[in-house]
């Protein structure tokens, strides 16, 4: 039986209520997707689970999916390839009120499903695997990513995000599926696995973690994972979806320091002789240095807004004020005021010849042309909250 990923189970079996959904991502998996089928309908039936099996297939083509079909599970086909496409793909399609998903290699041990759904049951929104607190089987993680990858971009996720996480990228975890679904999860790659644990945070679900078994691939072929293309692409992801971290924090303390040691240089500048003396190249420097902050407190303030109205992250009220008060109107007038500053300094500068006053006046006049430019491309952003 085939059904795409916005259909639902045909009548007769909506009728019985689901109360769990193996979603198994699959891509010619010939060799072990009906061990692996096969092993979750057991259990679900041992532990007496009224359940369903979903693979959602990426186009195989070599017979996984009638093999999946024979095993007992229903096919669900997505068109769009990615390991995230075929996961959004089968939650979309699912009817349970709980979903455990899996990859098809057999390295993921199904019989063991039993505690995550019990997690679930106490009302955990995300249940994740771990490996690195259970047992990994010899040959079954490269000691690369066991030792290396793994441990270093599962600690950025836990710093940027402020999770406890042992295992970032366990493929085998289960959730609440309106739970997830309310996330709005859009990667179609490998950082789907790291889109689902970051916003579940960013959102304050409730996770749990539970230890497993890692075995090696069941497969002779070469697996999916690309070991430093697909690691970019989760810090890459991880690093968007942290625009304070990037940007805002950095710039700061930039923009901090900048201030400072302007205010330093001109209190402590002595007379110039013709010569571009010390204290004006230090004005110089720390000019240079709020204006590189100021630029990146900028991006990071664009990419926040740019991240919510993309749904990647959520809003907050603070960041609802502050693009408020940095609509086209305040922008314009406060930062045509600030320019206007720079440029009457920049006059008296020149009719003076203060060559201090001249840096702080181009600096003024900068600043003041960005917010101007900063609050078009706000409004830009929002413009739909302005006119529907």
């Amino acid at each position: 039986m085939q059904m795409t990923a916005t259909q639902t189970l045909p009548a007769a079996l909506a009728t019985t209520e689901i109360e769990l959904s193996i979603v198994i991502p699959c891509l010619n998996e010939a060799e072990t997707i009906q061990t692996v089928v096969d092993k979750a309908r057991r259990t679900m039936a041992e532990r007496g689970i009224v359940g369903e099996i979903l693979v959602a297939d990426n186009g195989s083509t070599d017979g996984s999916q009638r093999l999946a079909e024979e095993a007992g599970a229903t096919i669900v086909p997505v068109p769009q390839r990615g390991y995230g496409a075929a996961l959004i793909g089968g939650i979309n399609a699912a009817q349970g009120k709980y979903v455990i998903m899996g990859d098809a290699d057999d390295s993921y041990d199904f019989t063991a499903i039993a505690p995550f759904v019990e997690k679930l049951r106490e009302g955990c929104d995300l249940v994740m695997g771990t490996r690195m607190r259970g047992k990994i089987m010899p040959g079954a993680m490269p000691p690369l990513h066991r030792f290396l990858g793994n441990p270093v971009l599962t600690g950025i996720g836990n710093i940027l995000f402020h999770t406890h996480i042992s295992d970032y990228h366990c493929g085998l975890r289960a959730f609440n599926r309106a739970s997830i679904q309310a996330l709005g999860l859009r990667t179609s790659g490998m950082e789907f696995a790291t889109e689902m644990v970051a916003k579940s945070a960013l959102n304050h679900l409730r996770m749990a973690e539970i230890p497993i078994t890692y075995y090696p691939d069941g497969r002779s072929r070469r697996p999916h994972l690309r070991t430093w293309r697909d690691g970019w692409r989760h810090l890459k992801f991880m690093l968007l979806l942290s625009p304070t971290w990037v940007f805002i924090q950095p710039g700061l303390l930039l923009t901090l320091i900048g201030v400072i040691g302007l205010f330093v240089t001109l209190a402590t500048a002595a007379p110039v002789d013709g010569s571009l003396n010390r204290a004006l190249s230090g004005q110089l420097l720390f000019s240079i240095a709020i204006l590189i902050g100021a630029q990146i407190v900028i991006f990071g303030v664009l990419s926040r807004l740019y991240a919510s109205k993309m749904g990647l992250l959520k809003t907050t009220p603070f960041w609802e004020r502050l693009a408020d008060r940095m609509s086209l109107d305040t922008g314009l007038i406060l930062g045509t005021l600030v320019a206007a500053l720079g440029i009457a300094g920049i006059i008296a500068a020149l009719g003076s010849d203060n060559l201090s006053l001249l840096i702080v006046g181009l600096l003024v006049l900068v600043l003041g042309t960005k917010l101007v430019f900063l609050s078009f491309v706000v409004s830009l952003i929002r413009i739909k909250d302005y006119f529907g």
